[in-house]
């Protein structure tokens, strides 16, 4: 198997825009097919602009609006729960985007089988980089392959029912959202974009405000700034029109995604022999775009290991030197259609932490992450919590 490593904003973009449609998304399939079968990630061509299309009907701004209500609740629930004093912010948070995206998506109170669950997920998404590709019992890739099986039978079960309802979750949504056309999913399609849905809506949120909180908490004065503003708005759950007011939120999720780029890289697959910026890349060959390396580039990101939302601030805008420069959610047909949800749960996440807790880590902590699959930190994130 051959395999070509892209590097720096120019290469990495041209291969994700794929502007000559060389470069498919079955890259995806030998890491993670098996877990996330015919997820939109997953897709090409005119089969992935069909599912895209009706996809998008379930992230209008009404239907993105409708979910808040549900998502502030769960997050102001899950928040209640949270102790006092120290706590391993990741497995927490983890938790509470879960919850967040089970209601949210399904209207569906998950309850005693949230772990199993959780663990379904996280299970999926390591498997991909098993070494071991053959369902030995206790290996990466069994536990992968049960956690899909366990996610299947969890949806099948409920999809009847988001069939027949009417309600406002993402799940009915995707049961009846229907194209210009008419076209419509099957129950196997709806299974199959729940579950790829639920984990990058889960797991990239629980990366991002991992993050977040982590550089929070040691840059106070940046985690006054967002308190002010989200105090600001005298309002404990966030309301659609509010998100664009968190200014200084904004820029710090983006910085953090910066810094700790939840899908640090995206797989293609060279469908033919191609040339790319003057270099062949065989036919066949697996193309990996290196998505973390362009955002710590040097050349393009002054001090890039420095902490510094103000770069993505209007008088700075360093994010514009390429038109790839930051590329958190990918660029061209398969730029994440769920941005903007994610974007919205991060913020209304935040938004009620900062106003009950102050954050802080010990001094001179510095976070050690697990890059296997999605970046997490190997120690959890002792965090604590101060309450306001």
């Amino acid at each position: 198997m051959s395999w070509v490593n892209v590097e720096g904003p120019e290469a990495c973009g041209a291969v994700l825009q794929d502007r000559d449609r060389v470069f498919d998304a079955s890259g995806w399939t030998h890491l993670i097919g098996p877990f996330f079968h015919r997820g939109l990630m997953l897709l090409d061509g005119p089969e992935h602009h069909r599912h895209r299309r009706i996809m998008q009907e379930a992230f209008t701004s009404d239907r993105l609006a409708g979910y808040l209500a549900p998502m502030n609740e769960t997050i102001a629930r899950g928040l209640a729960s949270w102790p006092d004093g120290d706590i391993r912010f990741y497995p927490a948070v983890k938790q509470l985007t879960l919850d967040v995206a089970t209601r949210t998506f399904m209207a569906d109170e998950i309850g005693e089988e949230s772990a199993r669950v959780n663990d379904a997920f996280s299970n999926s998404v390591r498997a991909g980089t098993s070494l071991i590709r053959f369902p030995l019992p206790g290996l990466r890739w069994a536990k992968g392959l049960a956690g899909r099986r366990l996610l299947e039978n969890y949806l099948q079960q409920r999809i009847a029912t988001h069939r027949a309802g009417d309600g406002s979750d993402l799940f009915t949504a995707l049961c009846h959202a229907r194209s210009d056309d008419g076209e419509s999913f099957s129950d196997e399609d709806v299974v199959n974009h729940m579950i790829f849905l639920l984990m990058a809506a889960h797991d990239t949120s629980t990366s991002t405000l991992t993050s977040m909180a982590y550089y929070l908490a040691r840059h106070p004065e940046w985690q006054e700034r967002c308190r002010a503003e989200s105090i600001a708005l005298d309002t404990d759950a966030i309301g659609y029109p509010d998100l664009d007011k968190l200014v200084s939120l904004d820029l710090v999720m983006k910085e953090s995604m910066r810094l700790i780029t939840p899908v640090p890289g995206v797989v293609r697959r060279a469908s033919r022999e191609a040339e790319l910026l003057g270099y062949r890349i065989p036919a066949g060959s697996y193309v990996g775009v290196h998505v973390w390396g362009v955002h710590h580039m040097a050349e393009v990101w002054p001090e890039p290991e420095r902490f510094d939302p103000e770069r993505f601030a209007e008088h700075r805008r360093e994010d514009k030197v390429h038109r790839h420069a930051f590329m958190p959610f990918g660029t061209g047909v398969h730029k994440c259609i769920g941005m903007y949800f994610g974007g919205m749960e991060v913020k209304a996440a935040m938004h009620q932490l900062l106003q009950r807790y102050r954050l802080s880590v010990p001094a001179g902590y510095r976070m050690p992450i697990d890059w296997v699959s999605l970046p997490r930190p190997k120690d959890g994130l002792p965090l604590r919590l101060h309450r306001r």
